[in-house]
């Protein structure tokens, strides 16, 4: 009699499903590849070989940590292609070839796997290794126009440079670029972040495969939006100031792929939402008083660290146990310290 596996009792957890980190990482890559063709289209296949370059440097920076520490391999969950993938999309299209290497070795080793690996880590990788990669301010500063390729086959060419909205907006002025080229993602910047409308759509696939919630996104781009709509510099208009600034840099990019990221944010509802606050607010501060014209990758890295005290916070109450519960419970652990630190006196 053949064993039907729905009337099987066993230990928990009972609860079945089919994803895994592999399928989960796979639909973030298929979320990115929007981003990348825009990049490809604006940038060339120059915006295409610096991705190939970090994704590798990343696959086998895990692969030879784990094989020098004889560990098991870990690059079959595409986690590794994911943090190279976001890393180049970190920085600019016309960067050189080597410099994604260094950036990757120090997320995948430093960040990642010194700390355990996947899910250990409790800052988000890419952006620590973009972080790492300002030692060349230089490159990391210099971004080519878009369409400034002679031809689209163009690899490792010299490519003409042009300032970014960013640019503008950290002066106190809107930028030349109209917001239509900005949504769509005809203007000058890193790679993977120029096209709001790309980005969007791979959110939005994200949230259909119910990868990520729209909490953390929502949240950050609201605070965003409502700050900004606020308080506008030199006088802008308040709507435009605050579209610019929505489109404008990393802001899609970290909100949608960068802040969701499941190891360095909460769990907690009510923390995702604390969370992504936290992100915008200090996205605005540093964009409006910091020295770099850009503040979504270190408002990020700010809120990772403090995530744990987010979740202690907002864990949600146990069920059954009422406020009353809660204060004798700490009254009677305050006694049994108190008398522990007598008999020990003794």
């Amino acid at each position: 009699m053949e064993l039907n596996k729905k009337l099987v009792v066993s230990s928990s957890p009972h609860i079945r499903n089919p994803e895994d980190t592999r399928s989960t990482m796979l639909d973030v890559i298929i979320a990115m590849v929007p981003a990348l063709g825009v990049a490809i289209y604006v940038f060339g296949l120059q915006a295409l070989a610096l991705v190939l370059v970090s994704v590798a440097a990343s696959v086998f920076f895990e692969w030879a940590y784990r094989k020098i520490m004889k560990k098991d391999s870990s690059i079959g969950d595409l986690s590794a292609v994911v943090t190279g993938m976001l890393l180049a999309f970190c920085m600019p299209a016309n960067a050189p070839l080597w410099l994604p290497i260094p950036g990757a070795f120090f997320a995948i080793v430093i960040v990642k796997q010194l700390y355990g690996g996947i899910g250990k880590n409790f800052v988000n990788p890419a952006l620590a290794g973009r972080a790492f990669l300002f030692s060349w301010p230089v490159l990391m500063n210099t971004f080519a126009a878009p369409f400034g390729y002679e031809s689209i086959l163009n690899i490792g060419a010299d490519a003409v440079t042009a300032a970014t909205p960013m640019g503008s907006l950290h002066a106190g002025t809107l930028p030349e670029d109209s917001l239509v080229n900005m949504f769509l993602g005809f203007i000058g910047g890193s790679l993977g972040e120029v096209s709001a409308l790309a980005l969007l759509v791979g959110g939005a696939y994200l949230v259909l495969r119910k990868v990520i919630s729209l909490r953390i996104p929502v949240s950050y781009l609201a605070t965003v939006a409502v700050i900004t709509v606020i308080f506008p510099k030199n006088g802008c208009d308040n709507l435009q100031w605050m579209a610019y600034n929505l489109l404008g840099g990393g802001l899609m990019l970290g909100a949608i792929f960068m802040a969701t990221d499941y190891a360095t944010s909460p769990v907690t509802k009510k923390g995702q939402i604390v969370y992504g606050i936290g992100c915008g607010a200090l996205t605005v501060f540093i964009r409006y008083f910091g020295s770099y014209v850009e503040g979504v990758s270190y408002a990020i890295l700010i809120m990772n660290v403090c995530v744990w005290l987010i979740d202690k916070v907002t864990l949600p109450r146990q069920f059954g146990v009422s406020k009353e519960d809660r204060r004798r419970a700490k009254e009677q652990e305050k006694e049994a310290k108190k008398k522990a630190k007598e008999v020990a006196a003794q």
